[in-house]
């Protein structure tokens, strides 16, 4: 018997015993089998928004404004998608939890930041409906350098609990272009132009795609995502982050 299969064959309270995990933020024990990487009462202290939002870019307003507003910048010129919206804004626990995912290389805190987004938004509202998902892609170059997609992987498992396909390599970065977080706001636009492209435009075409990122911060990304998408034949553009900058 070879010792991997020794160690599957242990019950998890000895597995916990033999081989403690510890939470990346706070340093306490995990104990529970669904905890990945960090504790629950780390993931429950990440700062939700509940306040208003715009009505399609999701941008987080004044709590005495309508719940149905739309904010200045959707008002002078309408965004190439229908929807967007993020979980929270990107700081406390919440930016050191993406920050853990995207530059530590924690691949398990997808699966829980997944579920998070899963039972904020549920299967009604902008999970509804939704023909495809499709994560926001890396240039090839950039993935190979840090070995996975953080889209990906959230859009992988929002999949597995909503039941709409993954479309994976659908959306494809053609230039590797400079990081967003280098530019100027008013450079991030023109980086990104004309940077995706759609593989198998048959397979979007008259349908509702749901385009998964981790950050949002000028919209820029998933701005050019959804019109290059749009101009490939998709019905609907609908978004989700994790947080907005």
């Amino acid at each position: 018997m070879t010792i991997l299969k020794s160690v599957n064959r242990l019950t998890m309270p000895v597995k916990l015993a033999i081989f403690p995990s510890f939470c990346q933020l706070c340093g306490q024990l995990l104990l529970e089998p669904e905890e990945k990487v960090i504790c629950r009462q780390c993931l429950d202290k990440i700062d939700i928004h509940q306040g208003p939002v715009c009505r399609v870019c999701g941008r987080f307003l004044y709590h005495g404004d309508k719940p149905d507003s739309l904010c200045l910048e959707c008002r002078n010129i309408l965004p190439p998608y229908e929807l967007h919206r993020s979980l929270g804004p990107y700081s406390g626990r919440l930016k050191e939890i993406i920050i853990l995912l995207k530059y530590k290389g924690n691949e398990p805190l997808a699966v829980s930041l997944a579920e998070h987004l899963y039972r904020h938004f549920g299967p009604q509202g902008i999970l509804a409906g939704v023909d495809l998902i499709v994560p926001v892609p890396l240039h090839r170059r950039k993935q190979r350098q840090r070995g996975f997609n953080q889209a990906e992987l959230l859009a992988r498992r929002l999949s597995k609990l909503t039941g709409s396909p993954l479309g994976r390599k659908i959306l494809i970065k053609t230039r590797n272009t400079p990081s967003q977080v280098s530019l100027e706001a008013g450079k991030r636009e023109s980086n990104l132009k004309g940077a995706f492209a759609v593989q198998k435009a048959g397979l979007i075409r008259k349908r509702i795609i749901l385009l998964i990122d981790d950050v949002y911060t000028t919209g820029s990304t998933i701005r050019e995502c959804a019109l290059t998408l749009k101009k490939a034949g998709a019905k609907e553009i609908r978004a989700i982050t994790l947080a907005r900058a």
